[in-house]
């Protein structure tokens, strides 16, 4: 892993562009960026960035932005139509985003888009940096990456050794990679749980949960580790709920649940596209995780294993943790009220092998719920 004085050697060698339509906040970013970056390119809204990275395309298509840092409202053309505009020339160029937790739409577009790093406002340094040196560090990596494949490409075929300790080298970088990737799933997961105000470890519990769950069940330790990895944005769909809907004390009306209900396939939207296998599993989960094993549930009404193992592991996780915890619209149920309704849910709700891995492991989530407590505000 690279260290902060690396980065910033690294960093010298980049250029990039920084949008940004409020001058204060512009200023006082560029005091850090220039920390960072010698050759900064600078626009004051979406469409002057635009212009700005197609002129600079057509002087050199060589010399291309390698980070474009945005915030997303903004006159004229906001961030996120300008980093759709961007992709379509460039896909794979990185970008940070900038906004708030109240400007959820542009979040859900952003994750759509492949966003690699996200800045919550009011920016502050520290948040700043820690989200330039990741992205760094995956530009830096990827730059190693595509290097050291073209040279693995051009080693003869006798230098076994060089081949193997070229491929060690790539399997490393991969994984450093995967790293960056698994920390921005998690914060958006808890971006979104912020908003829905429902509980404040329920994201680190349901991964605990599932774990236990997929170690049982048999998975392999790669899918338990992509598992507890995507699980934390099973209900990232629901930042594109109405607060009123969301956090509405009380049960919903017959409209207002056919609304929340979207959350799924509002997940699912968001990842669909993506040809990363952790960004797929984050999609099958948000989609998934309100079917049930006897075909009753939604969206698509999925039966027994025609619904993911993901979703099905989740789908347990997610509602011991709801019943167990104090929420807008309800109290937080009794340990043995919830067990009963287990026990009827077996093959209606809940998968049946799944269940009886529950009950025979139960000491394990209660462990998990008692060090992960809420704090009560």
């Amino acid at each position: 892993m690279l260290d902060i004085k690396e980065l910033q050697i690294f960093s010298k060698t980049l250029k990039i562009l920084y949008v940004e339509d409020e001058k204060e906040i512009r200023e006082s970013t560029l005091r850090i960026l220039s920390n960072f970056f010698d050759d900064i390119s600078v626009a004051i809204h979406g469409e002057d960035g635009l212009d700005i990275f197609k002129q600079n395309l057509k002087l050199d298509k060589n010399q291309h932005f390698n980070l474009i840092i945005t915030d997303v409202t903004m006159p004229n053309m906001n961030g996120i139509n300008m980093m759709k505009a961007i992709k379509e020339i460039k896909q794979d160029i990185p970008f940070i985003v900038i906004s708030a937790y109240t400007e959820t739409d542009y979040l859900l577009d952003s994750i759509a888009l492949g966003v690699d790093g996200y800045i919550i406002k009011p920016i502050k340094a520290k948040q700043l940096i820690a989200t330039l040196s990741k992205t760094l560090r995956i530009i830096k990596q990827e730059c190693t990456l595509v290097k050291q494949s073209k040279e693995l490409l051009t080693l003869n075929n006798d230098l076994e050794s060089q081949i193997i300790s070229r491929i060690s080298e790539i399997y490393a970088l991969n994984e450093d990679i995967k790293e960056t990737q698994r920390e921005v799933i998690f914060t958006m997961g808890t971006i979104g749980e912020r908003r829905s105000k429902e509980t404040g470890n329920h994201v680190k519990r349901v991964a605990l949960y599932s774990k236990v769950l997929a170690l049982h069940y048999g998975l392999s330790h790669n899918e338990i580790e992509m598992l507890v990895e995507a699980s934390p944005m099973h209900d990232i769909g629901k930042v594109a709920i109405p607060d009123a809907i969301l956090n509405k004390p009380g049960k919903l009306n017959k409209e207002e649940k056919e609304i929340m209900n979207t959350h799924t396939t509002l997940g699912y939207e968001m990842f669909k596209n993506s040809n990363k296998e952790l960004m797929k599993i984050a999609g099958i989960i948000s989609f998934e995780h309100h079917e049930k094993y006897d075909g009753s549930g939604y969206p698509n009404g999925l039966k027994g294993e025609n619904i993911s193992i993901y979703g099905r592991i989740t789908a347990l996780a997610d509602v011991f943790d709801a019943l167990g915890s104090s929420r807008v619209y309800k109290p937080a149920w009794e340990d043995e009220r919830i067990f009963k309704m287990f026990k009827e849910q077996k093959g209606k709700h809940f998968d049946p092998k799944l269940i009886d891995i529950f009950f025979d492991n139960i000491d394990d989530f209660l462990e998990i719920r008692g060090n992960l407590q809420d704090s009560i505000e």
